[in-house]
């Protein structure tokens, strides 16, 4: 029962403090205090608002275990059944925003490597454990500068699991994820006499249908490479009797393993020639967004959004490593796949480093009014994690 509490009291220490993307670095702080009070051999915070923590042991490989801090923000708290920032225990689940996304998992994580301290001599290799941040914004950004910093601690890793929702489950791949942005350009008039100007939400409309009329790849695991719009902005708004100059559109597009950004945007750059051959007066631009992190330091990163997709053969070393592992643990090493982005985008479909997915709690829950986890899952999840670990580094 101490083992059960110390995990929900912690999980609900992570709830109460809210922890937007840049916002987390009340919560970086708490972390590091808990895993120095764990006895982690190194711990620390870095610019981005992670929290890092290091287990040592003998000479051997490193497994690192992420999981995400920040959380989406709660618009409308008064529709929740249970305060969001609270973390109120009712039935069997720990409600709050950030219990399935993925906050739980990450105390899971912390008290499972908390839980191999006292064998850490019989390790061979290392555990880190990452608690990101900026992840619902930028997906593998923050992780990949983590492991900027463990390489000169010759702690880069040779296994990465990350946290997310899995149902318990093994997931082995994921979609990757395109910020599309098309532009049309028109001539402003007086909305009176518009055949004085060129509309550029007309010459939106035919780039919008010739979109929607592609047939993406589809991969055999992951399924179809989806295009779906997710805004449009004329300019300018609103328009008051303007001729809109200029039109916006972001197409989400979900990417499959082994598309690059130039074959992303080639056909979507035809569609644009073709339509100024036949429109003298079209004029568009379509490339992937770029947006800018501040980060608390003051510095500024500029950030292209194409986080990739990765798959991991089930055959590979480490997928018969974890199904073995999770099934130590008294789990069923079932394999799957998240049907969302990752910092996976990072480890395993940037820098190549096998990686798993394996957290507590359902996909479905993520971003939702009255968030919760299963207390039964987050003690399963630090089970399944330790056995991850210890099976990895040999311990046993």
């Amino acid at each position: 029962m101490a083992e059960k509490d110390d995990l929900v009291r912690l999980v609900q220490e992570m709830i109460r403090i809210q922890s937007p993307p840049g916002g987390e670095g009340r919560l970086a702080g708490l972390l590091k205090e808990r895993m120095e009070g764990l006895g982690f051999d190194e711990v620390w915070t870095d610019p981005y608002n992670s929290a890092v923590g290091v287990v040592r042991g003998g000479p051997g490989p490193t497994i690192l275990l992420d999981g995400h801090i920040d959380t989406v923000p709660v618009p409308e708290p008064e529709k929740w059944s249970h305060d969001p920032f609270g973390g109120e225990v009712a039935g069997g689940r720990l409600y709050g925003r950030g219990t399935s996304d993925m906050k739980g998992a990450v105390g899971a994580m912390i008290m499972a490597a908390a839980d191999l301290i006292p064998d850490q001599g019989r390790l061979k290799g290392s555990l880190v454990i990452s608690a990101s941040g900026w992840e619902e914004r930028y997906e593998g950004h923050a992780l990949e500068k983590i492991t900027e910093d463990l390489r000169p601690k010759g702690l880069y890793p040779d296994l990465v699991i990350i946290g997310e929702a899995s149902e318990l489950k093994l997931k082995i791949a994921q979609r990757g994820r395109a910020e599309i942005v098309f532009r049309t350009f028109g001539r402003p008039a007086h909305a009176s006499t518009p055949h004085l100007g060129v509309n550029a939400v007309y010459k939106m409309v035919p780039v919008i249908e010739a979109v929607r009329a592609l047939k993406p790849k589809v991969d055999p695991v992951l399924g179809p490479g989806i295009f779906e719009l997710t805004d449009i902005l004329s300019d300018p708004f609103p328009g008051a009797s303007v001729v809109p100059s200029a039109c916006r559109v972001t197409v989400d597009r979900r990417l499959l393993p082994g598309e690059t950004e130039e074959a992303v945007l080639a056909p979507l750059q035809e569609i644009l020639d073709r339509l100024a051959k036949e429109d003298p007066d079209f004029r568009g631009r379509v490339e992937i967004n770029v947006e800018t992190l501040t980060r608390p330091d003051g510095r500024v990163d500029e950030i292209k959004q194409f986080p990739v997709a990765w798959r991991m053969d089930k055959d590979h070393p480490a997928v018969r490593m974890g199904v073995r592992a999770l099934k130590a643990a008294g789990l069923s090493g079932e394999l799957s796949h998240y049907s969302f982005c990752t910092n996976g985008s990072f480890s395993a479909g940037k820098a190549g480093i096998p990686t798993l997915g394996f957290g507590p709690s359902k996909e479905t829950l993520a971003h939702t009014i009255d968030e919760y986890v299963e207390l039964q899952q987050l003690h399963l999840a630090r089970a399944g994690y330790r056995s991850l670990m210890a099976t990895y580094l040999e311990l046993g």
